[in-house]
Formats: structure tokens, C-alpha cells, sequence
């Protein structure tokens, strides 16, 4: 079958040196890669939905901790503050 594929230069480039290195068409090479992707895609376990546990606590942060200062809470973290 025939299609048309929009590759960036510098990959089509690439692609055809390292397919005439290998002395193959550039055809095949594409067609390798995808197979290849494709399998390793196929290979991946399934991603569990993770349930996180809701805090009942109450009180909120300690006195002085901003959660929307990352290098701050990371000086508190580190017992730096």
C-alpha cells in the first residue's frame, strides 16, 4: 500500500543513510521501526487506577507553610526553616 508519511529533514535524512548502511530500503527500515513500536506499545502492562486516600484531619498546614512556594516547603522538608 502507498501513503504518504511527513517526516521532519533531518530524520528522512538520517533514515536513509542508516537504511543504505544497512543495505536495505528506506521503506523497510520505516516499516521495521513501526513494527517495532507498535510491539513495544503492545508489551506494556496495563496501568492500575490508583485509589489515594482522603485525609479526614483537620487543621490544614502548619503555621507558615505556603503550598504554593515549592523552595519553600522544600527548605521546610529539608529542615532548613
Amino acid at each position: 500500500m502507498r501513503t504518504t508519511v511527513r517526516l521532519h529533514d533531518d530524520l528522512l535524512r538520517q533514515a536513509k543513510r542508516e537504511a543504505q548502511k544497512r543495505g536495505e530500503t528506506l521503506t523497510s527500515l520505516i516499516e521495521r521501526g513501526l513494527r517495532l513500536a507498535l510491539a513495544a506499545e503492545s508489551r506494556k502492562p496495563a496501568q492500575r487506577r490508583v485509589k489515594l486516600p482522603v485525609s479526614k484531619a483537620s487543621g490544614g498546614t502548619l503555621p507558615g507553610v505556603d503550598l504554593n512556594d515549592s523552595s519553600a516547603l522544600l527548605d521546610i522538608m529539608e529542615g532548613r526553616r
